[in-house]
């Protein structure tokens, strides 16, 4: 499974569209997303102040028999490998869905289902 910390916009649009997307598809052409032991770290970074974020669990399976591609690309300046998305996810990939309050500095906590990474 791979993770993407969506926006209550995005996530709204989606139940509207049938598709996840966000404006780094339009802008980069994939989807950032990450492995489970990266989501509290790039909630840090990128989400610090986000209260109503809302944590995707992505089915990659799923994904790629919907012709969407994922790759794992390096990300230099976190010094890791994380999966991109190339193309609007299908609701269908989306296998469930957490808040994911994200305090101003950047701290939160993973869904207990997950368990702390």
């Amino acid at each position: 499974m791979l993770y993407r910390i969506s926006q209550p916009d995005d996530w709204q649009r989606a139940q509207q569209t049938g598709f996840f997307a966000s404006a780094d598809l339009t802008a980069e052409g994939f989807i950032h997303a990450s492995e489970l032991g990266q989501v509290l770290e790039t909630a840090r970074l990128y989400y610090a102040g986000s209260p109503g974020a809302l944590l995707l669990e992505l089915d990659e399976t799923a994904m790629l028999a919907a012709g969407v591609r994922v790759e794992r690309e390096w990300a230099a300046g976190r010094q890791a490998w994380f999966p991109h998305v190339f193309g609007p996810v299908p609701l269908a990939a989306v296998r469930r869905t957490w808040p994911l309050p994200v305090a101003m500095c950047g701290a939160a906590t993973l869904p207990p289902e997950l368990g702390e990474q």
